[in-house]
């Protein structure tokens, strides 16, 4: 039934576009997606990376996914670890699965977002 997933959908407070723009496009890489001009007024933005879709919708009142969250794979974890540390940005590691190494970080709004490196 299902065909592939198509984006994930993570809450931001109003006004929270330029915080959201340089976390996911600064720091996560991401390319803005230009919404249609249908939804523009609700706020928001839209991301896209190697065929992974984030959409980030205004939600009021706000509260962050502190369980829930995506998981980005990485090619290097560690380099992923590097690039957040040089830019200022804590993050914490869980513990490893099986062929799966792992860290969390949070986005500007306190979204949990886990970057994670299959070995």
């Amino acid at each position: 039934m299902i065909k592939a997933m198509h984006h994930v959908q993570l809450a931001m407070p109003k006004g929270g576009e330029d915080q959201a723009r340089a976390f996911y496009i600064g720091v996560l890489g991401f390319d803005e997606v230009k919404k249609p001009a249908c939804l523009r007024a609700r706020g928001g933005v839209w991301l896209s990376q190697s065929g992974v879709e984030v959409h980030l919708g205004v939600e009021e009142p706000f509260a962050p996914a502190k369980k829930a969250h995506p998981a980005f794979e990485v090619a290097e974890l560690e380099r992923a670890v590097k690039h957040l540390t040089d830019m200022g940005l804590g993050y914490h590691r869980d513990v490893d699965l099986p062929k799966i190494r792992r860290i969390y970080v949070d986005d500007p709004f306190g979204n949990r977002i886990e970057l994670l490196e299959t070995v």
